[in-house]
């Protein structure tokens, strides 16, 4: 924050002080008690997703030990929110940046990070369909990196294995949680697609309440957190339920998973919306169907205040098949 003769002002000096410190909405009108579901509001990040918590942090990370130079070109694979945030950080930072990303994911997505002045690489799907992308075509998007970084000496971000993208939570997403409940949080859950969001964050919190219990959301069918076969690979929630087990995941911080259907999701992704004002994508509508159905079910405390995320902005995805939306 910048300061004239002395005095403090509200004026940031970059887009970087955007990133994070987002604000924490109750969704009573979707969910009048007993307990209460407290939902993170990340969309309102300038990159628009929760992404740009990790993407700040695993640049900074990086430059601090010399393995990004100034200038240098920054390379990741993405399912769109990645490169978005990552979009942010290098334009601040002056680094070019090229992200591979699939066919199948929404092409709001590219649009926005070459907005920000990013170059984004379109690989054909490997098996998936637009708007469903599988851990193949996830895969098929790590030669197409390869190439560039051997092509330019770039710096390869590499979410999936990155400790910074789950540091990232610890140090900023549980805090805020933490402080902005007034450290009266029983429950967290979130989806899971690197897992950088529920390890850092279900980490910090259990270590300050030691009662918590924290749930990965998986969608029906793409569930190999919870040990089940994968029956679905493709599935709406973009970014998420990639039908493996991440690198960074950890079930010492678990307690167990919730699944959510394509059409849950699209129901309480519009019940956000019609109700409570805001305009989120697939991933946010499966948390607040993860969440109802967890308080739901009895598997929590009764009256228990249940945290989670609203990953990112409505506006980042093609409009679902009408047939959802009935």
């Amino acid at each position: 924050m910048a300061a004239v003769d002395g005095i403090d002002n509200e004026i940031k000096s970059s887009a970087l002080e955007l990133i994070g410190n987002t604000p924490l909405v109750a969704l009573d009108r979707i969910w009048a008690g007993p307990g209460r579901i407290l939902a993170k509001c990340e969309f309102m990040s300038p990159g628009a997703s929760i992404k740009d918590r990790s993407s700040l942090h695993m640049l900074q990370r990086a430059r601090a030990a010399g393995l990004l130079r100034p200038g240098q070109r920054v390379v990741e694979k993405s399912s769109g929110n990645q490169g978005c945030g990552l979009a942010v950080v290098c334009a601040v930072l002056r680094h070019p940046l090229t992200v591979a990303m699939s066919k199948g994911n929404s092409v709001q997505r590219a649009i926005h990070m070459e907005a920000l002045g990013a170059a984004c690489v379109r690989v054909p799907q490997v098996e998936g369909t637009y708007g469903s992308v599988t851990h193949a075509d996830v895969q098929g998007l790590e030669e197409a990196c390869l190439k560039i970084v051997d092509e330019t000496k770039a710096y390869f971000v590499n979410q999936f294995s990155n400790v910074g993208n789950s540091e990232a939570h610890y140090r900023t997403t549980g805090p805020e949680i933490w402080r902005q409940t007034g450290q009266h949080v029983d429950v967290f859950l979130t989806t899971v697609g690197t897992a950088g969001t529920f390890a850092g964050t279900s980490k910090y919190l259990k270590e300050k309440n030691p009662n918590l219990l924290s749930f990965v959301v998986e969608p029906a069918g793409s569930e190999p957190i919870k040990g089940d076969p994968i029956t679905k690979p493709l599935h709406l929630l973009q970014g998420s339920g990639y039908g493996l087990i991440p690198d960074l995941f950890n079930y010492e911080h678990m307690d167990g998973t919730v699944s959510v259907t394509d059409e849950e999701a699209v129901e309480y992704m519009n019940a956000v919306g019609r109700q409570e004002g805001l305009f989120v994508g697939f991933t946010s509508g499966a948390n607040v169907a993860a969440a109802v159905k967890l308080l739901r079910s009895g598997r929590v405390p009764r009256g228990a205040w249940l945290v989670t995320t609203l990953n990112d902005s409505g506006l980042k995805y093609t409009p679902v098949p009408r047939e959802l939306t009935l």
